[in-house]
C-alpha cells in the first residue's frame, strides 16, 4: 500500500514538513510494510516557500533586506529543485510576524524588503518566480517593492516620496525610468486566495487593514490613498485596479503585480499542487492523508486540505483528514469532501497540550487512525 502524506502546517506548533514527518512515523507504526511518500503542502500563504523547497529538493538563499519598518534583517528566498524557479514570500521581509503588536501600523509599513529579495534573486540570475502573498503587514499596494526595483513616486513638485503608505498622500506622478528592466524578462506566478478589490467596502484597507493595526480613521485614509494610487496607475497603464479581482491581496500588492509585472494569479493551493506535480504522485497512491492545525468551514474556501481533497476526489482516492482541532459545528459541511475526519482534540487533548507536544500527538493519532482504517479494509 502506498500512502501519500500531504499536510499543511499546524500553525503555532509544526511546519508542514514536520507534520508530514510525524504522520509518516504514525503510518509506519501502524503498517510498517507500507510505502510512504511525504509531500508537505501549503496554500500560497506562509510556509509555501519551505514546502515547495523541501518537496523539490531545492535550497534557501539568504539576503539582508529591510523589514516593514526599514530595519535590516536576514530573510530568504527559495530556489526549487529545477534550479530555475525562485520562490518569494511577502511575509519573509514584509510580514506581520516581524512586528510586535505595538509596531503594527499599515500607514508606515512598507514592502521595500520584498523588492530587495526580488532584486537579489534577479542578481543571481533567476527569471521565473512564484510569489506568495499571505501574511503581509503592509497596505502600501506594493509600492515599496516597486521603489526597491527602481520605480519612483513623485509629488506635485516632482519630489520623490518616501516609503510607507502615509508618504503616498501626495502622490501625483509615477516615474518608471529606473524600473529594473529585468522584470520584463521575468515571469511571475502569484499565489493568492484573496479576490478582494483594491478599494471600497470589500477592499484591502477595509477588510484587511484592521488586522494589521489600522484604526477606523486609518482605514479611511488608507482607502483614499489607494484610490489616488489606482487613479494614477490607470492614467499611466490604462489598467483600472480599483475594483479588479485580486488587486486587494497583500494590502494591494496583488494589484501592483497585475499592473507592472508579467504575472498570472492562481489559487494558492492549485499553484502549489501544479508545481509539485502532485497529481502524478496521487495517481499511484492508495490512500491520502492531509491535515492542518485547525479545520473549520473556512478550509473549504481554498485551504490546503480542501485542495488535496478535491484532487483525491478526481482520482477516486480515499482521503483522511487529521487535524489538531475540527469544529464540530462544521463537520457536516466538511464531511462530503473527506473519507474520514479526525482531530487530536477528539481524544480529550486540550489545544495547549496538543500544541506543546504536537509531533507526539500527531504521530499517535495517525497510528490509531491508520490502524482502524486498515482494520475496516480487512488488512
Amino acid at each position: 500500500m502506498k500512502i501519500l502524506i500531504a499536510p499543511d502546517s499546524f500553525k503555532g506548533s509544526m511546519t508542514a514538513v514536520e507534520a508530514a514527518e510525524a504522520m509518516a512515523e504514525g503510518v509506519q507504526g501502524a503498517f510498517p510494510q507500507s510505502t510512504v511518500v511525504k509531500m508537505p503542502i501549503a496554500d500560497g500563504g506562509e510556509g509555501t516557500m519551505a514546502a515547495l523547497v523541501s518537496a523539490t529538493g531545492g535550497k534557501m538563499v539568504e539576503a539582508v533586506v529591510e523589514d516593514p519598518l526599514g530595519r535590516k534583517i536576514t530573510a530568504s528566498y527559495g530556489v526549487l529543485g529545477d534550479q530555475k524557479t525562485c520562490v518569494v514570500e511577502l511575509a519573509e521581509a514584509s510580514g506581520l510576524t516581524l512586528l510586535t503588536e505595538a509596531e503594527r501600523n499599515p500607514l508606515h509599513a512598507s514592502t521595500y524588503g520584498t523588492g530587495e529579495l526580488i532584486v537579489a534573486a534577479l542578481d543571481a540570475g533567476y527569471r521565473k518566480f512564484i510569489i506568495g502573498l499571505g501574511g503581509s503587514a503592509t497596505n502600501d499596494a506594493g509600492i515599496g517593492m516597486l521603489q526597491a526595483l527602481g520605480m519612483k513616486f513623485l509629488d506635485t513638485y516632482g519630489v520623490e516620496l518616501g516609503p510607507g503608505t502615509v508618504a503616498l498622500n501626495g502622490l501625483s506622478k509615477i516615474d518608471p525610468f529606473g524600473f529594473d528592466k529585468r522584470i520584463m524578462e521575468s515571469r511571475f506566478l502569484i499565489a493568492s486566495d484573496v479576490e478582494n478589490p483594491l478599494i471600497g467596502p470589500e477592499g484591502a484597507s477595509t477588510v484587511f487593514g484592521p488586522q494589521k493595526g489600522a484604526t477606523p480613521e486609518m482605514v479611511k485614509t488608507l482607502d483614499e490613498v489607494l484610490t489616488n494610487f489606482a487613479d494614477i496607475v490607470e492614467r499611466f497603464t490604462g489598467m483600472s485596479l480599483h475594483y479588479k479581482k485580486g488587486a486587494g491581496a497583500a494590502g494591494g500588492a496583488g494589484g501592483t503585480f497585475q499592473a507592472f509585472f508579467l504575472s498570472e494569479m492562481k489559487r494558492g493551493i492549485d499553484l502549489v499542487l501544479e508545481t509539485l506535480d502532485f497529481e502524478e504522485q496521487l495517481f499511484h497512491a492508495d490512500l491520502v492523508l492531509t491535515g492542518e492545525g485547525k479545520t473549520d468551514v473556512q478550509t473549504l474556501s481554498g485551504k490546503a486540505p480542501f485542495g488535496i481533497a478535491e484532487a483525491a476526489y478526481r482520482h477516486g482516492k480515499p482521503v483522511i483528514l487529521i487535524s489538531g482541532t475540527v469544529e464540530n459545528s462544521d463537520k457536516q459541511q466538511l464531511a462530503p469532501y473527506f473519507t474520514e475526519i479526525h482531530a487530536i482534540s477528539d481524544d480529550g487533548i486540550l489545544p495547549e497540550e496538543s500544541m506543546a507536544n504536537a509531533h507526539r500527538y500527531v504521530r499517535m493519532k495517525t497510528e490509531k487512525v491508520i490502524a482502524a482504517f486498515l482494520g475496516k479494509q480487512g488488512l
